[in-house]
């Protein structure tokens, strides 16, 4: 696949001064809408996690009239629902030694100095206004027994930071954000669309002035306008097939909007979760999460000799191996999730892995149970123990459990600058569909606090400088009828092949080809298999996929060859990014790339920018922001 390179590109909206004085600089800087200007205002939110909800319900409260989006049945349904163990806050209750400027040094190290300084330093910032705003809603976080609240650790920090929710933490947030929305869905500020999946952005005069989206049930395609529109879709780990997203997640939104001239940041950026439950057979469509919460207490571990079939409880203690203790001693089990993660398949790769294949390692909660007893462990970690049990039917108070590494969140995105603007005026992009806040790998935890800091604090402030110029006029028509047509003609097209293979099967080979050379660990010869398979399987594709039914009605079938046509185009971008960038850094792990102990290793003579990709039908432009650090010394990264 071909590449040009085209200019620099810079943010511009980030101010300059002192790092703990720039969110209000710009706060105050941003120009203002007044109440009654509000009123003749449109903004369109497409996506209900925590960052569209609280996005949507945020700017209804600020009296805008939204239209939210979103393709489930329910807004409660939006994949934030299944996050677990946490969500960060730089509170310092516990008197360890936490701070925001600690918060912002963790979340950048963890990053693996791949992110923007002033982005992280705000996201610390605002993280105690979240917990506030959370508490203030009613969401139950766990609470110590005078009535504080609780909070425990997470990886690459030495300070328990991590608010909770016993494993159910991102479903009371979310909740907490529903109420929010509905609130604001009585009131009339905001217009609830469920079922209804964006396929198009419009765009006019070169503004974002709408979408197109076609309606789940009736198969109807609508098209909705406003002065401004904002993605909150997502991440696209799905494009693996295999996966710990719902397996409705996909990157249509973001994609489509890309190819409308919105920079795609950073693709190679993949994070792989360390503890999920491993693979189980061919049959399986997708992977259930672990949460990392349970490395406070549980113990990595696998047996010392290869190829060692006794079960866990035969194995003596003198013949255990804690490697991630052993090798990381000042973090230990809380090592950022793509070290545990490289680590895991290390282990495995050296054939001492267990379970069916050999790919799993053991979570021991033997010690903690001892420690603290069951009924604490159970106060903890209950919820997470009977799932697991359901799925293995294995006790994981009795035995170990089993984990290994599978896809979990994308630190890539659609580019936007510090007001979380993309290269589109007018289209903004929240939470994990942008790529602002945490470089090469985000730090376990910080997903929930970067989607309500941007939906109830940032966009609300940085949208209103842009809408102060609006409302934007009547928008071109041929413009919106070009975007329509193109949707129809997508359809119109998927459904014509009539070929013998189902969506599935496609993106189940697809995902296994991007798990294989694209995955954990990347060379250059399997990225360029990789760019000269893709092509021809995309070719397979558009000659002899099954779409079976008709548009005229509720399709899954259509709605999944849609989504998996943009993952082809979009894994294809992903391997041209993780073979230009050379270099190892956080999740990106180029094998050619690494020190003496197998550590990644960053090039920043080369590499310390952002690649923003352009759509070009000639083939993609990048364009690189250069990383600027004042406030923290670029370093390799050390947990040791």
């Amino acid at each position: 696949m071909k590449y040009t390179e085209g200019p620099e590109i810079r943010d511009t909206k980030a101010p300059s001064g002192p790092i703990e004085d720039r969110w209000e600089k710009r706060k105050f800087s941003a120009k203002l809408v007044n109440p009654a200007n509000k009123r003749k205002l449109n903004v369109i939110v497409v996506g209900t996690g925590l960052a569209g909800g609280s996005a949507a319900a945020t700017l209804g409260e600020l009296g805008y009239n939204v239209k939210s989006f979103c393709y489930q049945d329910s807004p409660r349904r939006a994949h934030s629902i299944a996050a677990q163990g946490g969500i960060n806050a730089a509170k310092n209750y516990r008197g360890d030694g936490d701070s925001i400027y600690r918060l912002f040094y963790d979340t950048v190290k963890g990053g693996d100095f791949r992110a923007r300084e002033s982005n992280v330093y705000r996201l610390a910032q605002v993280s105690v206004n979240i917990i506030d705003q959370a508490v203030a809603q009613g969401v139950p976080f766990a609470r110590e027994y005078g009535g504080l609240l609780d909070t425990r650790s997470f990886g690459g920090a030495q300070v328990s930071r991590t608010f909770y929710a016993r494993g159910q933490t991102g479903q009371q947030l979310l909740l907490g954000a529903y109420q929010a929305l509905e609130r604001q869905v009585a009131a009339g500020t905001v217009e609830m669309h469920t079922r209804h999946e964006m396929l198009d952005l419009i765009v006019s005069d070169g503004r974002a002035r709408g979408i197109i989206v076609r309606d789940m049930v009736t198969g109807e395609i609508e098209r909705h306008l406003a002065d401004a529109v904002v993605l909150a879709t997502g991440g696209y780990g799905n494009v693996f097939f295999l996966s710990t997203n719902a397996k409705g997640c996909n990157t249509t939104a973001i994609w489509r909007a890309h190819e409308r001239g919105a920079y795609f940041a950073n693709p190679c950026y993949t994070q792989i979760h360390p503890t999920c439950i491993p693979v189980s057979g061919e049959y399986q469509s997708k992977l259930t999460l672990m949460s990392e919460s349970l490395r406070n207490d549980g113990r990595v571990w696998v047996p010392l000799r290869k190829n060692d079939d006794r079960a866990p409880g035969d194995i003596p203690e003198d013949e255990r191996d804690y490697y991630l203790e052993r090798i990381y001693p000042s973090f230990g089990n809380l090592v950022p999730r793509d070290i545990a993660s490289r680590a895991a398949k290390n282990v495995c790769d050296e054939g001492r892995g267990v379970g069916p294949g050999g790919l799993g390692v053991y979570l021991d909660f033997r010690d903690a149970i001892n420690r603290l007893g069951r009924d604490a462990v159970e106060k903890k970690y209950g919820n997470l123990f009977e799932m697991y049990e359901r799925i293995t039917g294995e006790n994981p108070y009795d035995v170990p459990m089993r984990i290994y590494p599978a896809v979990h969140y994308t630190m890539g995105g659609l580019w936007v600058d510090y007001d979380l603007q993309s290269t589109i005026p007018g289209l903004f992009v929240i939470g994990e569909a942008n790529f602002s806040d945490h470089g090469a790998n985000r730090l376990g935890a910080s997903a929930l606090m970067q989607g309500l800091a941007d939906g109830y604090f940032v966009l609300p402030t940085t949208i209103g400088d842009y809408l102060a110029n609006g409302p934007y006029g009547d928008v071109d028509e041929e413009a919106v009828a070009e975007a329509e047509i193109k949707v129809r003609t997508k359809i119109d097209r998927l459904l014509a092949v009539n070929g013998t293979r189902t969506p599935d099967s496609f993106h189940r080979e697809l995902g296994k080809l991007m798990w294989d050379y694209c995955g954990m660990e990347r060379t250059e010869e399997s990225l360029r298999k990789a760019l000269e398979r893709i092509p021809e399987l995309r070719e397979e594709f558009w000659q002899n996929v099954k779409v079976s039914g008709t548009a005229e009605e509720l399709n899954q079938v259509l709605e999944k060859a849609g989504r998996v046509a943009d993952f082809f185009d979009l894994a294809e971008l992903m391997c041209l990014d993780a073979l230009v960038r050379t270099e190892s850094c956080g999740g990106h792990f180029r094998a050619e790339s690494q020190d003496a102990d197998g550590e990644a290793l960053r090039d920043d003579e080369n590499f310390a920018h952002v690649s923003a990709w352009e759509y070009s039908p000639d083939g993609p432009i990048l364009h690189k922001e250069p990383l600027e650090y004042e406030y923290v010394k670029m370093t390799q990264r050390s947990y040791k």
